[in-house]
């Protein structure tokens, strides 16, 4: 039987958490005792608990954050294996919070813990649901936290975020905010797990029902580790958009490997024009030749994009490709057939391309989800 006493002395020592603050994290192992000592210093008085959620980093980032954890209970460390991305992290991390209020921040310390009591304060004492830290708000700047090139990204993806989804705020491509969880829990069953802009996700999936209150805030540099964000993040953000747009009728992961294999087509309609013109290879063999073509630039987009959650690498990598071309070769059949009996003369070349390769897209999406990028 548990000692009634002593839990109530141990509550007493270490009272429930207020806030959690959640932070996804990739290799940021020299990041992690230092953003503990900032939020220890921040959060002076407050109640509260960090919870890290790593993707299995290979430079220890779990280890360290379980080595402090040793010996600060207000450390947390949940490590996911199989599983990337930081949207699905950061969901993760908030289901895991008992606290009234969690907090999403980045482990890089681009983000301004000083900002979090005050955040607090909004949710406190005022009717607000959501407070999101914001570069574009009268007081915030982007600072030398993103180059040029980064910056420019991120304005368009925030005006495409406005227009295509009625977003109001300013800054919906901010990874810094905090909310009420009873909202998070709310919330959740409608989020994707894949992709990076968990914000943009939340507010649209709201549809309106969140009162938001937005502070500025200062984006600074980042100081270790490696940015989560490569040029691929792109297709992925325009993934979620349509998801969103088209009221989550298409999942994320289904508009990414049609975005790759839109791709693929051009791809293969190139490949089909070379073998046909530079290589004279008779239509059918052209044909069977450009969809292995464009099959392995589908596979690899693919693994680094759509499946980067079950991205494969080295033998593994070898062995998902020959699987992907065995799983397709049903696809590439249909894709030659169809292309047959369409081409009748040269100059429908491309109409009889394309066609081929389009009945073959919902095959291929089928067998490689349950096959290539199973889950372990």
């Amino acid at each position: 039987m548990i000692d009634k006493v002593s839990v109530e002395a141990e509550e007493a020592v270490w009272p429930s958490a207020e806030l959690s603050v959640i932070l996804p994290t990739f290799n940021e192992a020299e990041n992690v005792p230092i953003v503990i000592g900032l939020l220890d210093e921040a959060l002076h008085g407050i109640a509260w608990e960090a919870i890290f959620v790593d993707d299995n980093s290979p430079d220890g980032t779990a280890d360290v954050a379980r080595d402090i954890a040793s010996r600060d209970p207000r450390v947390r460390v949940i490590r996911r294996f199989g599983r990337r991305g930081l949207s699905g992290a950061c969901i993760e991390g908030m289901l895991a919070s008992s606290a009234p209020y969690v907090a999403v921040m980045d482990a890089d310390l681009q983000h301004d813990e000083t900002l979090l009591p005050r955040m607090l304060q909004e949710l406190r004492h005022t009717d607000t649901d959501l407070v999101v830290a914001s570069r574009k708000v009268e007081g915030g700047d982007i600072g030398a936290g993103l180059s040029s090139i980064r910056t420019w990204g991120s304005n368009v993806a925030n005006r495409l975020a406005q227009k295509l989804l009625n977003v109001s705020l300013s800054d919906p491509m901010s990874g810094f905010f905090m909310i009420r969880r009873e909202e998070a829990e709310a919330l959740a069953p409608k989020l994707s797990a894949q992709g990076f802009k968990i914000l943009l996700d939340m507010v649209s999936s709201a549809k309106g029902r969140l009162k938001i209150r937005e502070l500025p805030f200062t984006f600074r540099e980042r100081q270790h580790g490696e940015s989560k964000l490569d040029t691929l993040v792109t297709l992925d953000y325009f993934g979620l958009l349509l998801a969103k747009y088209f009221g989550n009728m298409i999942s994320v992961r289904f508009l990414m490997f049609g975005l790759v294999g839109a791709s693929g087509l051009f791809v293969h309609l190139v490949a089909l024009r070379l073998f046909l013109t530079v290589g004279a290879f008779e239509f059918n063999l052209a044909q069977t030749a450009a969809s292995f073509v464009a099959m392995t630039s589908n596979f690899f987009l693919n693994n680094h994009l759509t499946y980067r959650d079950r991205r494969l690498r080295g033998f593994k990598a070898i062995q998902g490709l020959l699987t992907f071309y065995a799983v397709c070769s049903v696809g590439v059949l249909a894709n030659v057939g169809v292309a047959s009996l369409i081409y009748t003369e040269p100059s429908y070349w491309w109409f009889a391309g394309a066609s081929g390769a389009i009945m073959g897209a919902v095959w291929n999406y089928a067998a490689s989800s349950a096959l290539t990028w199973r889950k372990g």
